[in-house]
């Protein structure tokens, strides 16, 4: 049908889209938006993510705008979301980078509209491409995995097996770089007997535990980038029996991954909030689109070594305190 549109309508309607800043597309009348972009939307550390992001921007008066990858690694999908959201006229984004240097450019541009864009959970490369990083400290988080891996094998000698992420993806390096610093080796140590990347995945865990096993039998401990690596180790490392002579370490902290700590799966792993990163972010946002003052820096969002084996000189909460503030 093609009806008409009286011309007082018409010039009504393009008054109010008129209004707005960023890319345009919000009225002056509206609350300010704010977009929120993850790696997925599967993911129990990004949909609390969301959840944090959600009570913020209720808080505070706010339209929330989500997307999210299709799978990690999904930058096309993520360049998109930022051009859909500076279009609607978001005061800020907030973004876990799925590839740290190809975003960077559509990162520029939506700066360049007037749009604060904060990097959570993961830097950027430069880590300055954006506005602001709200985060974990993933080298402490993998620097207090290694040095309880340490303590924990009170001088037995190490065959190590780490389980990676993947290659340029800035959180995996750090939490990798960290977890040899705190153990007390650098890159190339003999101690080190197999790297396998795993993008985080149980199943390419398991693969990845399968192959160093074969190459390597008798690694006694195995760090991992996050828990559903982990879990996949153990089982791998469970099916020739060996589950319980051999370490498993990881970074998270999410609700399976602090009861497999519980159960004895995993020995230890650093618990950070991604709540806690999107509810900042957001705060950031919503105190832009007030007062025009931006965020800048790093803003550590806090880790937690949670075990319930502690060893001496190295400071942890055990899984009661880790179930109280998972998340997934």
């Amino acid at each position: 049908m093609n009806a008409k549109i009286p011309a007082g309508l018409l010039v009504t309607a393009l008054l109010l889209t008129g209004c707005g800043g960023g890319g345009g597309g919000q009225s002056a009348s509206a609350p300010p938006k704010v977009g929120l972009i993850t790696k997925t939307e599967t993911n129990p550390f990004f949909v609390k993510m969301k959840e944090g992001a959600e009570k913020a921007a209720q808080a505070g008066g706010m339209e929330l705008m989500s997307a999210a990858g299709k799978f990690d690694g999904d930058n096309a999908s993520q360049i998109t979301a930022i051009e859909n959201m500076v279009a609607a006229g978001v005061k800020g984004i907030l973004i876990t980078p799925s590839d740290t240097k190809a975003i960077v450019p559509a990162i520029q541009k939506a700066r360049g509209a007037g749009v604060l864009v904060i990097a959570l959970d993961t830097p950027t490369e430069p880590q300055n491409a954006t506005d602001a990083l709200f985060a974990t400290d993933n080298f402490k988080a993998g620097e207090l995995i290694g040095q309880y891996a340490k303590a924990a094998l009170a001088g037995k000698p190490a065959k190590i097996a780490t389980l990676d992420l993947a290659p340029g993806i800035t959180v995996g390096q750090l939490r990798h770089d960290g977890f040899l610093k705190g153990f007390g080796v650098q890159e190339g140590d003999p101690s080190v007997v197999c790297s396998q990347d795993t993008r985080g995945d149980q199943a390419r865990g398991q693969t990845a535990m399968e192959n160093c096993l074969q190459k390597a039998p008798d690694i006694n401990l195995v760090y991992t980038i996050n828990e559903p690596a982990a879990l996949g180790a153990y089982t791998a490392l469970k099916a020739t029996g060996r589950e319980k002579d051999v370490l498993i370490v990881s970074v998270d902290g999410g609700c399976t991954g602090t009861r497999a700590v519980q159960s004895g799966q995993i020995a230890a792993t650093s618990q950070q909030y991604p709540l806690k990163m999107a509810e900042e972010g957001v705060k950031a946002v919503a105190a832009f689109a007030k007062t025009g003052q931006k965020a800048g820096g790093y803003t550590d969002t806090g880790v937690t070594l949670i075990t319930d084996k502690a060893v001496p000189g190295v400071e942890a909460q055990d899984t009661a305190f880790g179930l109280a503030n998972c998340w997934g």
